[in-house]
């Protein structure tokens, strides 16, 4: 395999969309109740994690631009390629894909799960799963400009939701995050641990890197997309810290979608009925993205070009919901999945790294 991988003149995207693309695929499903995971660690500091993980995750994405670049137009399976030779780097490419299929799972059954809890909860899993399963393979299908279509569009027709969600702040007790850094710095860093699976996504840079035009502007826009992001989850958590009690947060499983409750319009009654249902123009680029790194592995990693991949992995990940389908269960799959993200995504990057500098200066010499 090529570690310079250069797609078609017709998939080519223009740089800017990728402030669309990282902001889109990192607010999913993870938002509508990642602050009550984060307060149990870390209490009224919980903004705090939020800020460091927002900062980790810039240097993060500092790394992985700056491994991308070593290469020129490269992507994480030709530089694994390069960097391990073929076989292993075959059998690091088989993880990242079997990981991208499995944030896909995650974000497909936890959606699943609360629109069965807040909306339809007599609507049996197997036909949400089928239902979104079909919506997500049309765009996959549809190309790479398809996905990024609705990536733009996912965010900018989800801007009216923030206005909504202003509405509780007649109702704040600022009092709630008072007093400042009463936790221990331990607390905090567990509450910042916790964000892994809200915050992840950005790694899908490693994949659209070689179809962006101007490389060169790379940094700025992913930088600004995590931006974007890292603002909206810290104004959602200092939210929600002053407008539930300790003891109400607590044991609010969805609070961003609890603060659709408070909003009386005269013609809709139940608000977070219309956020629930919209929620999935929300989700359906992440799963699009992850759906279609995951073909992208596979043609570029073993040769295979075929639509009908797209087909198996849904198969697949429509047979693996149909037993994940109570709370504990999804539970623990969100854990035992966020202990590995965050290996996969938060540190991994530097690793490659270091072995990508190693390996090209090696080259270097070699041909000196």
């Amino acid at each position: 395999m090529k570690v310079q991988y250069q797609p078609q003149p017709q998939n080519s995207l223009n740089t800017f969309i990728l402030f669309f693309i990282i902001h889109s695929i990192q607010v999913g499903i993870g938002v509508q109740g990642f602050q009550r995971i984060i307060f149990f660690e870390a209490k009224q500091d919980a903004w705090i994690s939020v800020v460091l993980a927002g900062i980790f995750t810039h240097l993060v994405v500092m790394v992985m631009i700056k491994t991308l670049q070593l290469y020129g137009p490269a992507d994480i399976y030709g530089i694994h390629d390069e960097v391990y030779g073929k076989w292993i780097g075959k059998f690091v490419n088989s993880i990242y894909i079997i990981y991208c299929l499995w944030v896909f799972m995650t974000i497909l059954m936890n959606y699943i799960e609360v629109m069965q809890t807040w909306v339809f909860q007599t609507v049996p899993t197997w036909l949400f799963s089928a239902s979104i399963l079909l919506l997500v393979i049309y765009g996959v299908t549809g190309g790479i400009r398809v996905i990024v279509g609705a990536c733009f569009f996912s965010v900018i027709l989800s801007v009216w939701m923030l206005g909504l969600i202003g509405y509780p702040f007649r109702f704040l007790d600022y009092s709630h995050l008072l007093p400042v850094m009463e936790s221990n710095i331990t607390s905090i860093l567990k509450g910042t641990y916790k964000m892994t699976l809200t915050i992840i996504g950005f790694e899908i840079l490693y994949v659209i890197y070689p179809f962006l035009k101007e490389k060169g502007k790379v940094t700025k826009f992913a930088h600004l997309g995590i931006a974007g992001t890292n603002v909206l989850y810290l104004l959602l958590m200092l939210l929600t810290i002053v407008y539930f009690s300790p003891g109400q947060l607590e044991n609010t499983i969805w609070a961003t979608l609890s603060l659709f409750k408070v909003i009386k319009l005269p013609f809709i009654e139940r608000t977070e009925y219309v956020a629930v249902s919209f929620w999935l123009l929300i989700i359906l680029p992440n799963l699009m993205l992850y759906l279609w790194s995951a073909h992208q592995g596979v043609k570029r990693t073993f040769k295979l070009k075929s639509n009908g991949l797209v087909w198996f992995f849904s198969l697949i990940i429509f047979l693996g919901s149909l037993f994940i389908d109570t709370r504990i269960k999804i539970n623990q799959f969100n854990d035992f999945f966020a202990s590995i993200a965050f290996y996969l995504t938060f540190c991994y990057p530097f690793l490659l790294y270091i072995l990508a500098l190693i390996k090209k200066k090696m080259t270097t010499l070699k041909e000196k």
